[in-house]
């Protein structure tokens, strides 16, 4: 078995200026897919939103032997990744196969399987 990780990049702030209905049917699509992933035979580990970008907290090396805190994301970028999937599965080509429907319903996302 291998693990995948599903990134779910999206512009935070268009996101949050959408009406309620585009809100309900990116959830029916979020349900969707986990029917399909079940369907599939594949194990989703764990799965989740991200509070905004704007909560985060990057850390990177302070080049002096410790560490430079700062508030916000990483990157400045207009996407940020705001939820995950963790899935487990033998069949990475069923798997990639339900990502690709998914992402055909309006989803983004970014497809990794984990380093063994």
């Amino acid at each position: 078995m291998s693990r995948y990780l599903i990134l779910l990049p999206a512009p935070e702030a268009e996101w949050a200026s959408l009406p309620e209905s585009e809100h309900e049917k990116g959830h029916r699509s979020h349900v969707q897919f986990h029917e399909e992933l079940r369907a599939g035979g594949h194990t989703i580990l764990t799965v989740g939103p991200l509070e905004p970008s704007a909560q985060a907290t990057s850390m990177r090396p302070d080049g002096d032997g410790g560490a430079l805190v700062t508030d916000g994301p990483f990157s400045e970028t207009a996407e940020q990744v705001v939820g995950f999937y963790l899935v487990e599965t033998d069949d990475e080509a069923d798997l990639r196969a339900a990502c690709e429907r998914f992402a055909a319903r309006g989803e983004h996302i970014e497809f990794r399987r984990m380093a063994e």
